[in-house]
């Protein structure tokens, strides 16, 4: 399985004075020499591997495909010819999202937004369902962000690409919409023009049948929508009408799935690549024309200037649109939170906020780590990035410093329907775990099994020391990871979890899971909770809190359940615990699991495991597996191998009814290897198994 590929560095060409009429006239969305040769990692020698699906518009490149690509015309996919439909179709819907109280002063509700532009790995090669590693881009800070776009493409590999569904799960049950990608680069880097014109031909009848196309692929694979990244030039106006023309078509033929449309600020109205770094009357023509909205967003080149900026959010209004449906290009591939960025151009002091904001490639919060970072490395850094540094994150950097985006924008909350769990699981770890104990020794990554998690990295309310909060590996309840709190708690400490709207009656619970690390002195646990919102932004919420008990070194992992019903019934505004150490000793508090529900309950099992294809690869094999869906709610499906000597070893997880499963070697003497799926439920009870064997 694959790893997640080093750094590729994007050559950024700021020129001035005569010369840049005539030369690429500035920087490029992805464009870099390693893409543009169809850079990739080689696939494995297992063709049952399935992968994220890349394509052409219509015309293929001359030669011959590099090691491990696969060059696919869109015009001819078909879904039922689609052989890895089943491993990257998304089935977590978009989940509604409601804007709590800020958790900082300085955060703006209903104003500028996020998008990100984020690539996972290679155009080629990308795994559909996670990899056998935990060194892996793992976003956590779904509440900041209002759209992620799945970035990549190359020339020598291909131009469209779909999000693989674990990303597209965890987006949806965090409430961010996921685009794909439609990459037509500078001719600098092997972009060629009939290319553009494979997207915009139009059929005998007029009409444009790769936009229907691109429409069939979101709503097949569950997704939300394309950004379209136009930068081969030579075109001309009569190419640039017949651009906008598509996205119109586009637009229409998705109205009625929910498809979102985001241009990048590329192609203008002359068929020429300009990187206006505005919303100017060069392109305004694709963000809005004479019959109304063309594009959802408009993706706003990284050139941009306080002016050009203020010009375009009042230009966006007097379109009837809102300013803040403009991304201001912010660029941190290389230097991360180091980015020399005009923060006040977008987020003025004491005024309104200017423009939304974008950022291309953050996943370099994993990337700038050395070899052999650790997963709390990367959230670390992660944290830093998107929350801010320790208690500075409670307050706007100065002009030319980090703009933690947690200061600026609100966050947003899903939960507002019972029940809600969480066993903080990430999305990837060292091992896997359940009920504390390990049933997988393999490193893994699955963004689809990653659980709702707590948005504020961190909030804390002490009149002591502010302990030190973390994600970590070393030990978990059930996933790969858990929420460990350290220090020495000389005064209680409240840690605020979740901004919520949950209802709550008579029958309601709270159940905590949690334990102490050996070395850890004595803690008594509080659970808070408010049925009222914080007074204001940066304030508490009137917390309330009940006993879950005193936790000692030695006891292990166990579950408190404490009663909301004494609170009355109303709606929880918010969640957290409140942590008292005993005589200022240093402590080591693990939280593996938080539910709140009316009762418990569990999922029905689903039917017909079967293996739909095998191949042996050195000397072990790799299977395709398929089921049919539980009747009910169901949160994911796991899959265990039951071994001879009765225990149970983790093979993998997923949202949908399909799994890869690679490298399955004999048991002693088994005659078949026999595999269990269950359904498993939003409180993560589990169903009855389905079983099938796989004769040796």
């Amino acid at each position: 399985m694959n790893r997640q590929p080093s750094p590729v560095p994007r050559r950024r060409v700021l020129l001035t004075g005569a010369g840049a009429a005539a030369a690429l006239a500035g920087p490029s969305l992805g464009a870099s020499p390693a893409r543009a040769a169809g850079r990739h990692r080689p696939r494995a020698a297992d063709s049952l591997q399935p992968y994220a699906s890349y394509w052409f518009p219509d015309s293929l490149p001359s030669g011959t495909p590099g090691d491990g690509i696969t060059w696919r015309s869109l015009a001819a996919w078909q879904p039922g010819t689609d052989r890895d439909l089943a491993f990257n179709r998304s089935t977590v819907p978009l989940a509604r999202r409601f804007t709590p109280v800020p958790a900082h002063t300085t955060a703006r509700a209903g104003q500028a937004r996020i998008s990100a532009l984020a690539a996972f790995d290679h155009t080629a090669g990308n795994p559909s369902q996670g990899s056998a590693t935990a060194d892996t881009y793992a976003p956590t800070h779904w509440a900041l962000l209002d759209e992620l776009v799945f970035w990549g493409g190359s020339a020598g590999e291909g131009l469209i690409l779909a999000p693989n569904a674990p990303l597209v799960d965890a987006a949806h049950r965090n409430g961010v919409p996921v685009l794909g990608t439609v990459f037509l680069p500078p001719v600098a880097y092997g972009g060629q023009l009939r290319w553009t014109r494979d997207l915009v031909r139009r059929d005998a009848a007029g009409r444009f049948p790769l936009a229907a196309k691109l429409v069939q692929v979101a709503t097949v694979y569950g997704f939300d929508g394309w950004f379209i990244n136009a930068e081969t030039g030579g075109g001309d106006a009569a190419l640039a009408a017949e651009m906008q023309a598509f996205l119109r078509a586009l637009r229409a033929a998705g109205a009625g799935q929910g498809v979102r449309i985001t241009w990048y600020d590329a192609m203008n109205r002359t068929g020429q690549v300009g990187w206006q770094g505005a919303l100017d009357d060069l392109n305004r023509s694709f963000f809005q024309d004479a019959s109304g909205p063309v594009a959802d967003s408009l993706f706003v080149d990284f050139r941009w200037s306080a002016r050009s900026l203020a010009d375009s959010g009042r230009l966006a209004e007097q379109l009837g649109r809102s300013r803040y449906e403009l991304w201001a290009g912010v660029d941190v591939e290389s230097a991360g939170w180091d980015t020399d960025t005009d923060w006040d151009a977008i987020l003025p002091e004491g005024r309104d906020q200017v423009v939304s904001f974008g950022f291309y490639r953050p996943e370099w919060t994993l990337q700038h780590l050395p070899a052999g970072r650790t997963p709390g490395q990367f959230h670390a850094a992660d944290d830093r990035f998107w929350a801010g540094e320790g208690a500075a994150a409670a307050r706007p950097g100065g002009a030319g410093g980090w703009r933690a985006p947690a200061t600026a924008v609100a966050d947003r909350s899903t939960l507002t329907a019972l029940p809600f769990a969480t066993g903080f699981n990430t999305g990837h770890g060292l091992r896997w775990y359940e009920a504390g104990k390990v049933t997988s020794e393999a490193p893994w990554s699955h963004l689809g099994l990653q659980d709702r998690l707590p948005p504020r990295r961190w909030v804390v309310h002490t009149e002591g020391q502010h302990p030190d909060i973390s994600w970590d590996f070393d030990d978990a309840w059930r996933g790969g990871s858990s929420l460990l709190v350290r220090g020495a708690l000389d005064a209680p400490a409240t840690v605020e979890l979740f901004p919520a709207r949950l209802p709550a009656g008579a029958a309601t619970v709270l159940d905590l899971t949690h334990r102490l690390d050996p070395a850890s002195g004595p803690v008594t646990v509080e659970v808070a909770v408010a049925t009222r919102p914080a007074p204001a932004p940066g304030r508490p919420a009137p917390y309330v809190h009940l006993p879950a008990g005193t936790l000692r070194p030695g006891d292990g992992w166990r579950t408190d359940t404490v009663r909301l019903g004494p609170l009355g019934s109303g709606t929880l505004h918010a969640l957290g615990v409140r942590l008292t150490g005993s005589g200022g000793a240093a402590v080591a508090w693990r939280l593996g699991a938080l539910a709140v529900h009316d009762g418990p309950a569990s999922p029905a099992a689903p039917g017909g495991l079967r293996v739909t294809d095998t191949a042996a690869v050195d000397g072990a094999v790799s299977v395709r597996l398929a089921w049919r869906r539980a009747n009910g709610p169901v949160r994911h499906y796991e899959l265990h191998r039951r071994l001879p000597d009765g225990s149970r070893r983790f093979l993998g997880g997923t949202c949908g009814t399909a799994l890869y499963v690679p490298g399955l070697r004999r048991a002693g003497t088994e005659p078949a290897a026999e595999i269990e799926v269950r359904a498993v439920h939003e409180l993560f009870t589990t169903s009855e198994p389905a079983r099938v064997q796989l004769p040796w």
